[in-house]
């Protein structure tokens, strides 16, 4: 499993991730941090990593376009820090994996989570 970090979460992800035994690399250190979302989602997509964001945009753009990759991981928290909600993410993650290698929209905030599978019609 690998993950790319969007640029509206902190690279910190990136070691907490690689801490819980997942490949993680943050947008920052691969693509240029002004570029469009479609620019990460097609990076994603041709790497193979799973998108981890707190962006509603990737969701909709799987939406629009019915793709039916990456998969992509929204938290809809107002703390987005891993110190606060990784091991909740790690965990879910782990739940989901085999899921998220067919492809879904995964959603977690403080109390749930919420999977779908793609394409999203």
């Amino acid at each position: 499993m690998k993950i790319l970090i969007d640029m509206n979460l902190t690279p910190l992800w990136v070691e907490y991730f690689k801490s819980g035994g997942i490949e993680a690399v943050h947008w920052s250190e691969i693509g240029d941090p002004k570029a469009p979302d479609n620019d990460l989602f097609q990076w994603a997509k041709d790497n193979g990593y799973f998108v981890f964001t707190h962006d509603l945009d990737f969701g909709a753009i799987l939406a629009a376009t019915k793709a039916d990759a990456p998969s992509v991981i929204q938290v809809r928290t107002q703390d987005t820090m891993p110190q606060s909600l990784g091991k909740r993410v790690i965990g879910i993650i782990n739940e989901y994996e085999q899921t998220l290698e067919k492809g879904a929209l995964l959603t977690i905030d403080e109390i749930k989570s919420r999977i779908r599978i793609l394409p999203i019609e």
